[in-house]
């Protein structure tokens, strides 16, 4: 009886340290991440870049309002991109890296991230979220809405 107890003990304290160490590990992504946002949870976006039109993006059940809707799923992933670094922005001037003005400002459910010029070191581009400039890789930036394809056809 006694063993029988000390084993449901044991058990149950490695179950309560391997749900501690997910939760933390958990915690661990979510610092190293653009935002805290559930990329799968994102109801509502805003899109402005450089050069083009705004957009605007507002989730519908299960799909999104618009024209392009691949697109939407693309924008709400990047809420997820790993960052290799955070600094203060108060160390930087922002038009140096370009986000004074930004190339692109996307706003995922009232977080906004603006997206900056590529770093000097490694393939790795500026991004401003809050009062904190991230690291972030140099391809995980908005994309250009898809445009009609032009015809083909002889004339």
């Amino acid at each position: 009886m006694v063993k029988r107890l000390l084993g449901v003990a044991v058990l149950a304290a490695l179950i309560g340290a391997v749900a501690w160490q997910v939760h933390t590990d958990n915690d661990e992504v979510r610092a190293h991440t653009l935002t805290a946002l559930d990329p799968a949870a994102v109801r509502r976006i805003d899109i402005t870049m450089k050069g083009l039109p705004p957009q605007h993006f507002e989730r519908h059940g299960e799909g999104w309002s618009g024209d392009d809707q691949g697109r939407p799923t693309e924008l709400a992933q990047l809420a997820g991109t790993p960052v290799a670094e955070w600094k203060a922005a108060a160390g930087f001037d922002m038009a140096r890296i370009g986000l004074a003005p930004p190339l692109a400002v996307l706003t995922l459910d009232g977080t906004r991230i603006e997206y900056g010029d590529m770093a000097a070191l490694g393939r790795q581009r500026y991004a401003r979220v809050g009062d904190r400039i991230a690291f972030i890789p140099a391809q995980a930036m908005p994309r250009a809405p898809r445009t009609k394809a032009l015809d083909t056809k002889p004339m």
